[in-house]
């Protein structure tokens, strides 16, 4: 498994796949055993040398040369070369760093097998950890799932504006100004309906620079850099921006919540964090019933654009009409590519544990002949590892929300939003036909 960098323009949904990816490498990391120490674990910060490893590396064997358990010696040693040899196709440490896992594991069978995994993270990975154990050690993999949603504060009141953010437990002030807006009651000598004008132009005004400010700050490359947004504020001023012509229709959208905070500037900024905690923590949830949401409106409206169920979503994906492919995170279906010796044909069936057992979907239906095996994989990790390819966007969802469990319960888990209308019986139609030699009818 290899992954390229992460940074925050890139899509939320392809982020959500690699964390899918981790969290399934863990699982499996985590459930591996060996025979002796002969396990190594080995993560490299992005800015350390492949040099300085490698030197580690070749003190370890020299160490590891003197264990006195020959089985034991053999096979720590093959292991440091393992990782060795791994090392040698870096020619540096990728951006993010690098996780290498090497080893021998005992199967369920009581088998022996290698393990050599190598991948770059899809975020920076600030460990640095050599370990030679009877299991991998996966802690710091798992420091990779944190929450590290990006979100922008905008705090105002009627003595300035601050721009901040927060990732994990991470605050950051961005930007902050101080601004002198006239009070309410006028000055003697002026007249009441001058000074409520130049009043109001001066809010206006100020409504503007933070709006513009906003734009410089949390949208680049056309496209906002934050999750979400807070506006807070102890007057109306945010509500105000959040309804203004002036404010981009991009950060609008990415609105949460507005809050109402007794103080102005950090203050303000560490109040609005406490008042909107419940929200941030419920984005992803949030996140998943808008889009499920927008697939039963498809259906609903019976636009012809969605399909469900393995089969049609894998013809629709094959046509390139898949917009959003949407799985669930537990699908249990194995996608299965069969050989046929005599006509030299590929085949490829998705089958559930319980069709598994039915062992006749392994011969052909016409000639009897058995098909060989050539691979086996969850359907789930080949449309991780393949869907970029068909042009979609892979949204994992969880059966947590009443929507997730409708569509996991009532649509197979697996299902998608089209670019345009599909009629999938026309097709299954000309599909059969297709099976029919125009000369014989």
């Amino acid at each position: 498994m290899s992954s390229t960098g992460y940074n925050l323009e890139e899509n939320s949904a392809d982020r959500n796949v690699e964390i899918w990816k981790i969290k399934k490498l863990i699982k499996s990391l985590e459930a591996a055993r060996g025979n002796g120490t002969s396990m190594i674990s080995l993560i490299i910060p992005p800015k350390d040398q492949i040099s300085r490893v490698s030197k580690m590396l070749a003190d370890e064997f020299g160490t590891a040369s003197n264990i006195k358990s020959r089985v034991n010696r053999l096979s720590v040693l093959g292991a440091i070369t393992s990782v060795q040899h791994r090392l040698k196709l870096y020619t540096k440490v990728p951006t993010n760093g690098l996780v290498i896992y090497c080893g021998t594991i005992v199967t369920e069978e009581g088998k022996e097998k290698k393990v050599n995994i190598d991948f770059e993270p899809f975020k920076p990975i600030n460990t640095s950890l050599y370990l030679c154990d009877n299991k991998f050690h996966t802690e710091a993999l798992s420091a990779l799932l944190a929450d590290d949603n990006k979100f922008g504060f905008i705090v105002m009141d009627g003595n300035g504006a601050l721009f901040g953010t927060l990732q994990g437990n991470t605050r950051e002030v961005l930007h902050k100004f101080t601004v002198d807006l006239p009070k309410k009651h006028g000055r003697g000598g002026q007249s009441a309906l001058r000074f409520a004008r130049l009043r109001m132009e001066k809010r206006h005004n100020y409504v503007r620079k933070v709006a513009e400010v906003a734009t410089q700050l949390y949208i680049s490359n056309d496209k906002a850099n934050v999750v979400g947004l807070i506006l807070a504020g102890s007057a109306d001023f945010k509500t105000e921006l959040s309804q203004s012509d002036m404010f981009d229709p991009r950060l609008q959208v990415k609105i949460l919540k507005l809050v109402d905070v007794s103080y102005g500037g950090e203050n303000g900024f560490n109040q609005a964090i406490e008042l909107s905690a419940e929200v941030l923590s419920n984005v992803k949830f949030i996140q998943e019933k808008k889009l499920i949401g927008r697939y039963f409106d498809e259906i609903s409206q019976d636009t012809g654009k969605y399909c469900f169920g393995v089969e049609d979503t894998l013809k629709a994906l094959e046509m390139g009409s898949v917009e959003i492919l949407i799985a669930w995170e537990n699908l249990d279906i194995v996608r299965y590519v069969l050989k046929n010796h005599v006509s030299d044909e590929d085949k490829v069936l998705h089958l559930t544990p319980e069709q598994e057992k039915d062992k006749t979907h392994f011969t052909d239906k016409d000639t009897g002949v058995e098909l060989e095996l050539v691979d086996s994989l969850p359907l789930l990790e080949w449309l991780a590892n393949n869907y970029k390819s068909f042009g979609a966007t892979l949204e994992i969802i969880t059966d947590r929300s009443q929507e997730g469990s409708q569509f996991v319960k009532g649509f197979g888990g697996i299902g998608g939003i089209l670019r345009y209308r599909v009629d999938f019986q026309s097709l299954d139609l000309t599909d059969g036909l297709d099976d029919f030699d125009l000369e014989d009818l």
